[in-house]
């Protein structure tokens, strides 16, 4: 049965592939391997643009993060909102619902 969905491997571009050390994953496993490393660093605020705390619904950008949120610009396609983190500079955050707009942004 072939995978489909999130469990199907999709390519990676150089920075995420650096990042999950293979080329190819599926999105569930890409989302996964970002959150442990956002958990393990404590990359996590409770305010936007707030300190890391451990905790809360943004994430900070750190210099690893930060490569990876900068390549984000995009459209929804059902509501048209610009979804853009190239001006992100480290210490800013996104929200945690933003962070599938990264893996997108981020695929081959």
């Amino acid at each position: 049965m072939a995978e489909t969905g999130l469990s199907k491997p999709v390519k990676l571009k150089a920075d995420l592939a650096a990042f999950c050390g293979v080329a190819e994953l599926p999105r569930a496993t890409i989302t996964q391997k970002l959150w442990d490393y956002i958990k393990a660093k404590k990359l996590q605020a409770k305010t936007e643009n707030g300190k890391a705390e451990g905790a809360g619904k943004f994430i900070v950008a750190d210099e690893t993060l930060l490569k990876l949120f900068k390549v984000t610009k995009v459209t929804s396609k059902s509501t048209g909102k610009v979804t853009d983190f190239t001006a992100l500079k480290v210490g800013q955050t996104i929200n945690m619902l933003q962070l599938a707009s990264v893996v997108g942004a981020n695929l081959a």
